[in-house]
Formats: structure tokens, sequence, C-alpha cells
């Protein structure tokens, strides 16, 4: 066990834990938090690979009111670990992870339940017009739910290390065990990306759809293209998405004045 690296990985899970709720709503991401972590475990490749995979299980994973999804720090840092300490493949460590991230998902539900008590200090606090009475309550419930992340993450990291060499002769008696993970976490990416697809697919979008689905198949297959396919399938969405922002302006201008113009 590396002290820098437990001291880092402190610092990135606290940061994380924060941003999730008060900051960006960004950086915690598991693509962009993951590679954070790998750099800081001294593999960035897999912290990429991890990052990226574990962002389309997380995808469609959104908060409703007070029910919380699985979480995504937890979740993302414990993948890390299995993948980088434990020896585990990308999708061991992912199916692993669900378990923590589960885990994750019940101790913010529980953060905030116990944070509740604090709401009559900041309503108190609004009757007397006291911003920074409101401000020290936030930073409360933000510092005790980082706090408590950050355990977590130097346990897992702790855990994860010492136990590496168990781990692996798990894996090895009982093959057959972490085949299953395997499989549950290739199949999780397609989970969450269809969880997405059913909040957001309309019936009048099937058709860009399915015309991305068949560009992303057509240019993969090309070698000259094969190794940039996401990029270009992502800037045919932007062309198209800028298309259909344009004329639905223009649309609305023209209702605006009074209706269509005859071009003359």
């Amino acid at each position: 066990m590396d002290v820098i690296q437990i001291v880092l990985l402190a610092i990135a899970t606290f940061i994380f834990a924060i941003d999730q709720f008060s900051l960006t709503e960004l950086i915690y991401r598991p693509i962009i938090a993951c590679p954070i972590i790998g750099a800081i475990l001294g593999d960035l490749n897999t912290g990429l690979v991890v990052g990226g995979t574990y962002e389309l299980m997380m995808v469609g994973n959104m908060p409703v009111g007070g029910a919380q999804p699985p979480n995504a720090v937890l979740g993302g840092i414990v993948a890390m670990i299995f993948a980088v300490k434990s020896g585990f493949t990308v999708e061991e460590s992912l199916g692993a992870s669900v378990i923590f991230a589960v885990f994750g998902q019940y101790v913010v539900t529980l953060t905030f339940s116990l944070t509740s008590v604090l709401m009559a200090r900041a309503d108190k606090a609004a009757e007397n017009a006291d911003p920074k009475g409101i401000a020290v309550v936030n930073y409360m419930a933000m510092g005790f739910l980082a706090a408590l992340f950050t355990v977590l993450a130097v346990i897992a990291y702790v855990g994860g290390s010492a136990m590496s060499a168990p781990l692996q002769q798990f894996s090895e008696t009982f093959s057959w065990f972490m085949g299953g993970l395997g499989a549950a976490g290739t199949m999780m990416r397609y989970v969450g990306f269809a969880i997405l697809l059913k909040i957001m697919l309309a019936n009048d979008m099937w058709g860009i759809y399915l015309a991305g689905f068949a560009a992303a198949a057509l240019l993969g297959n090309v070698s000259a293209t094969s190794g940039a396919t996401l990029l270009l399938v992502a800037f045919i969405g932007a062309a198209i998405a800028l298309y259909d922002y344009n004329i639905n302006v223009k649309m609305k201008n023209l209702e605006g004045n009074g209706g269509m113009s005859d071009g003359i």
C-alpha cells in the first residue's frame, strides 16, 4: 500500500462526493472520475476503460426526488481498486462494483435522513435573514457526506490491496463465479443505456436512432474510420441537432411574425 495514493484517493473522493450534489455535478461522473483515480493508482489506461464503460452503466441512473440510484462515486472507486489492485478484469470489476454502488445508494439516503434535522436550523437562519447560517448548514451536510465516502474509499483501498492475493486465488478457484460477474458487468453497460433510451427516446426520434446505429456499424467496419467511429457519429449527431434547432427557431420566429412568408 502506498500512503501517497491513499492521501490522493481520499482527497479525490472528498471532492467527488461533494460534486455529485453541490458543485459542477460533472467531475464525479465515472468518465471523468475513473481516469483521475486511475492516474492516482498508476494505471491511467485502465481508468479510461473502466470510466467509459461504467459511464454507460450509470448514464440513465438519475435521482428522482428523494429516490437515489446506485451511487456512481463509490461504485467507480471500488471498480478501479478491483481492476488495478486485485487483478480483476474490467468486466469482473464492474460486476462486483454494482454491490458497492447499491451500498452507496443507502449511504446517501441515510445521510440525507440524518442531516434533515439541520433543516430547522436553516429555516431559522432564513427567518433571521442570515445567509451565512444557511451556508453553514449546507457545508455541514456536504462535509458529513464527503467524509463518510472518503472513509469508505480508504477502507476499500486498504482491503483491496491487502486481499489482492486471496482475491486472485478466489478468481482462479471459482472461475465460474467470476465468469458470471464478467457477464453481468458486460450486460450492465447495455442496461444503463437502455434506461437512458427509455427516458429520452420519443417516437419521432426512432429514425435518428436507427441512422446513428447504421452509421456506427458502417464507420466501425472501415479501417480508415474505425479508430474514430464514436467521434464521427458524435459529429453527425451534433450536425442533426444543430439543424433541428435552427429549423425550430425559424418556425417560432415565423409564427411570431404572423405566418409564412411568400418569398417576395
